[in-house]
This record gives structure tokens, sequence and C-alpha cells, in this order.
């Protein structure tokens, strides 16, 4: 199973696409804007706080010269901004910008765009390529994230098992603790070491660059993962001062340790609430501390699991009916904790029922819903066999019956052969007097061999009373708990799926912050050009050189008569020929469109000057790029037409 879920988390880390959490919301000035002089300065705004890299901008001459900047600050204080001074006496011409900014929630974001001083250049400067993640370093940092979550799952669920479920018999659980601590503290260290390449977006081994190790100590990702270490530092004291000491008994966990178990397993899940999706965005005290209850819920639900499988596999002897019963009533409140803060941290992320289905947030939420449902099921299974156990070894009510002597009140009047008659006492079996007739052998000896008689099985128990229960088969426990290991084994299995897609989850923006970031993206005011809009269109039609994006001004952007100028980008993000570029408007609202926007090609750029728009609203603009004669594609966004 470790194995199998290690390979799963490669396979994760390797496949998933780039997280980029904090959406811009605006930037100053503008992309594709038209300034009549020099800006002091270039201002970045994000749907939440970002933390800033020694070069988080760069920017582009028209010649395609780098800048000299100075260091990146917030502007005016405010942590959701990025504010780079630009030096004096900057020529005309187009100028390109490139950001890379690390989001609240520990996760890289970047872009690039461009602005003109006085006019456009004839020809624009190369877009430099976006500072991706690089696939060693990025499927390395997933995977450390991947484990550290099954790893905190092992450990607080193991200690919670052993401390509030008390086993007869906690020797077996010593190897998930252990392992649990040892595979939480490597990857913490692997994280903290990979932190500054997956920042920037570079090679592992750029993790030996002492200022940039330097840099990520004073981050809060950073400081997140070294106060995680601290906390484990101190698990290990306490475990190590528990073990040097006397067991406690049986049946009572100490409050001292309760308490500093409590205090640990809280800290250790601050440090993830702190350096995730709850440390941004809306009601961020109210989020963290969901975010606390529900990973201490899901590590006792989930932790809690595997050390229940291990105690019914392992121990020598079965555990007792009410070690499996205190779980089972852990389980149900680590349950109905998991559904509450589950619905609110969904409502959260999502900020709209249609966000469930279009968007990567939405989606793997349904996933982890879908997934979780069949844990629930799984667990009202070991629930139905936890109670069956329970009522199969539950003490059976049966009469006790005394011998009583032969004539004594409440005795039948009969009296049996052999006996001295009334008043007396029955003769032991194989005394005198208590030979068969027939044979003068003893009454307790077979006829034939002189054996001892073997009586029919329960001719010796006594009857049930009306009012007995019905004593249970001897191996109807042992089926019980047969039963109850397969449903559980199901339980850690299902489990462990949950904890991969919820770590997938935590790299994937939020859909309420998608939306935020959509709002501006959409249709940006061009300054210099009152009323113009601008948009972007990336384009991929899956061949070499068949990548770039459209970039499209509108003038006015409203609705009647409207202008339209369109720039190709190719691969290289410098300007590129294609032999045709087709673009529509259409309006589902009011059926009206496809409207063809007849641009044609004025030597370097398409344009048209008489493209109507009758109606205001929410139109869906179309663009093909046709690259070559048989290769072409078409990508569509959405553009807001006012009166």
């Amino acid at each position: 199973m470790l194995l199998g879920a290690v390979l799963l988390l490669l396979l994760l880390g390797g496949a998933a696409p780039a997280s980029a959490h904090a959406g811009l919301r605006g930037a100053d000035p503008e992309d594709g804007s038209v300034l009549e002089s020099a800006p002091r300065y270039v201002t970045l705004t994000f749907t939440e706080s970002v933390g800033l890299l020694e070069d988080s901008f760069r920017v582009y001459s028209p010649e395609n010269r780098r800048v000299s900047l100075g260091e990146p600050q917030h502007a005016d204080g405010a942590s959701d901004t990025a504010r780079i001074d630009l030096p004096d006496g900057l020529a005309e011409g187009t100028y390109t910008v490139a950001w890379r900014v690390i989001s609240a929630d520990s996760h890289p974001a970047s872009g690039a765009f461009s602005f003109s001083i006085g006019k456009p250049s004839p020809t624009a400067p190369a877009v430099p390529a976006e500072q991706v993640e690089h696939p060693v370093t990025k499927s390395l940092y997933d995977t450390g994230r991947h484990l550290a979550y099954i790893a905190a799952a092992l450990l607080v669920g193991t200690a919670a098992f052993v401390a509030l479920c008390r086993p007869p018999d906690p020797a077996p659980l010593r190897t998930p603790l252990l392992t649990g601590w040892w595979t939480l503290l490597t990857a913490t260290v692997a994280l903290l070491v990979l932190r500054a390449p997956y920042e920037t977006g570079t090679a592992p081994a750029t993790a030996f660059d002492a200022s940039a190790f330097a840099r990520t100590l004073t981050g809060r990702p950073g400081i997140a993962l070294l106060t995680r270490l601290g906390l484990l530092l101190l698990t290990a004291a306490a475990l190590l001062w528990l073990s040097r000491r006397p067991a406690p008994e049986p049946d009572r966990t100490p409050r001292a340790h309760l308490a500093a178990g409590a205090a640990l397993s809280v800290g250790l899940a601050l440090t993830w609430a702190a350096a995730e999706h709850a440390s941004a965005g809306i009601q961020v005290p109210l989020a963290m501390t969901s975010s606390v209850l529900h990973l201490l819920a899901m590590a006792c639900w989930l932790g809690g699991l595997t050390a229940l499988l291990l105690t019914l596999r392992r121990t020598r002897t079965p555990p007792p009916v009410a070690t499996v019963a205190r779980f089972s009533r852990l389980a149900f409140a680590s349950v109905t904790v998991l559904v509450v803060t589950g619905v609110y941290q969904s409502w959260r992320g999502l900020g709209s029922w249609a966000a469930l289905t279009e968007t990567s947030y939405g989606r793997t939420l349904t996933v982890k819903l879908v997934v979780t449902a069949l844990l629930l099921a799984a667990a009202g299974l070991s629930r139905h066999w936890t109670a069956r156990l329970a009522a199969a070894k539950a003490p059976v009510a049966v009469e006790e019956r005394v011998p009583q002597l032969v004539g004594a009140a409440g005795a039948g009047p009969e009296t049996k052969p052999g006996t001295g008659g009334p008043g007396t006492e029955e003769p032991e079996t194989g005394g005198p007097g208590n030979e068969e007739p027939e044979t003068g052998k003893p009454r307790n000896e077979e006829p034939e061999t002189g054996k001892p008689r073997t009586e029919e099985p329960g001719s010796g128990e006594p009857e049930a009373g009306p009012g007995d229960r019905p004593r249970p088969p001897a191996d109807e426990p042992d089926r019980h708990r047969r039963a109850l290991r397969l449903s559980v084994l199901v339980e850690v299995a299902v489990g462990i799926v949950v904890l991969l897609v919820t770590s997938v989850l935590t790299g994937t923006l939020p859909a309420r912050a998608e939306a935020a970031a959509a709002e501006t993206a959409g249709t940006a005011p061009v300054a210099g050009l009152p009323g113009a809009s601008t948009v972007t269109i990336p384009y991929d039609v899956g061949t070499p050189g068949g990548k770039g994006r459209v970039q499209i001004t509108l003038d006015p952007g409203r609705v009647g008569e409207n202008g339209v100028q369109a720039v190709v980008f190719g691969a290289d993000g410098g300007l590129t020929i294609v032999p045709e570029l087709r673009l529509s408007f259409t309006l589902a609202a009011k059926d009206i469109g496809p409207v063809d926007a007849r641009l044609t090609d004025r030597g370097g750029y398409w344009a048209t000057s008489d493209l109507n728009l009758p109606l205001e609203g929410t139109w869906t603009m179309k663009a093909t790029v046709r690259v070559t004669e048989l290769d072409q594609v078409s990508a569509s966004r959405k553009v807001r037409i006012a009166r």
C-alpha cells in the first residue's frame, strides 16, 4: 500500500499543472496601454496577499534590453500589491514587464504584459517566457507535500488512538507512530530545502544558494516549515519522556498527557493553515480555525483507522470490544467535524454552484466528495460490524441451578433408582449403589467398553428460561472481528485516496479567487485610448511553432461602431505573420451572432473600423488563427460591451 501510494504521488506530482493562486486583479500601467509620458512605477494588484522575490520584476526596453531596477515593494504597505520604481528618462516605445510573486498560500504566480510610452514600437519586443516551475523541482516538492499530509495523519491519528481508545497492548502501534514522525520530519526538511528553487522556478541544485535559502527562512512558508520542525522535535522529546515513565492505568489517560498531545497537534495543524488557502481570502481567522479542525479530524479518523487495523491484526489477543467502541465514537465525532468544516471551506473556495463544474477547483472538489462518500459508506459498514461484535461479546444471562437434596423443599417427589431413599443425598457417581442393574457396572461407564460415559452435547447444560437470551455460537465473535478487519482495511485504502485528492486540492486555484481575477482580466481599459479595452487570447495548434497569443483592442468597446486592432505573437513572444485571422462576436443571451468582424491584414497586424455591436451584454469573442495552410485553431474569450 505504501509503495503504491508513493508511485501515485510521483505520478500526480509530475503531471499536475502549474499552480498560481494569486490572481492578477489589475495593473498600472495596464496591459496594452499607451501613455503620454513615462510612468514613475509599475504597480500590480492581486486577489490575495503576495510575497516578493529579489527579481519579482523584469522590465525590457523597446530594444529588448533589461532595464535596471531597484528592490520591489508593496504599494502603500498593502500586502496584496507589488510595486517597482522605474528609472527616469525612459524613451518612447513599447516596454515589456515580466513578474513573479509568491501567493499567501505558498504557491508562485507569474505573468507578463506590455505598455507603450508615446506610441507603440513598430516591432514590439519579445515577451520573455514566464518563469514556470521546473518539472523536477515541482515533482519533488509536490511529493513532499503529499507525504507530509499522510505522515501527519499517521502520527496524530495513532497518538489519538492510543490516548483516547486505550488499547491494552499498544506495542504494535510503536511502528506507525515512529514511521509517521520520521516521514513528516524528512518531508518537512525536504520542503524547506526545495522552497527557494520552487519559488524561483529553477532546478533543485539552486537550493544550495545561501542567499536564496536565507530569504526563504524569512517568508511565511519558510517560517511555517521551521515551526513545524520545532514542534516535531518537541513531539520526539515528549514521546521519549513518556516511554521512560511507568505505564498509566489502562482505563485512564492522564489529563496532562492529553493536554500536551492536543497542544502539539493543534500547533502542527496551524503550520498548514498559516501557509495555504485558509491564510488568504475572506474570513481568514474563521477559515484558519476551520482548517485546523478539519486537518485534526481527518488525522484522528484516517490515522486512527490505521492504528485500529494494526491492533486487530497484530496483537496476540483480540482487543476488547470497549477499545473498538471508543474508536467508533471518536470516528463519528471526527466525521461530524469534517462535514461541518468541509461545507464551510467548500463554500469559501467555490463562491458559486456553477464553479463546482466549471472550474478545476470545483471538479477536484467533486472528486473528493465522491471519494469521501465511499469512505463514509465503508465507515458505516465498520460501525455495523462493531455493533455486532459488541452484541456477540455481551454476557448471556442464564439462571444458575444449584443441586438440591432429594425430597427437600422444591424437589420433585420422584427419586432416582439406587438412591438411599427420601431424605438422603444422591450418591456420587462411581460409588457403591451406583451400578447398572443389568451389568453391575458403574452408571458413568459404557456397558461395552467400560470407558467413561460421554454425554450428548448440551445434555449437561441447563435449559434457558423464558427470559434468557440465546447464547451466540462460539465462532461468531471471530467472524465479526474478521469482517471488521476487512472493512477497516477498505477504509484505510480509500482514506489514502482522500488524502491524495486533498493535497491536490490545496494546490489548485480556488474558484472564488479565479472569478475575482477574471472580473478585471476580461476587459481592461487602455490608458490613452478613452473607453478602449484590450483582450489577450492564447492559442496552440499542437504543432512546432504553433503556439502563441492574439492581443485584440476594441475601440471604444461599447455599443455601436467599434474599431478592432489585433496583433499575433508567436511562441517566442515576438510578432508573427499568419495567413489568416478571423474574429467573430456572439451574444447568446439575445440570440445574436456570430457577427464577423471582417479583419483585414494591415501589414503586421489585423484591423477593421466598422464592427457594429448593437446591444450591451457579455459577448463571446471567438478568434480563429490559421498558422499554415493546414493548421488552424479557435479560442474564445468573454468580453463585456457597455452602452
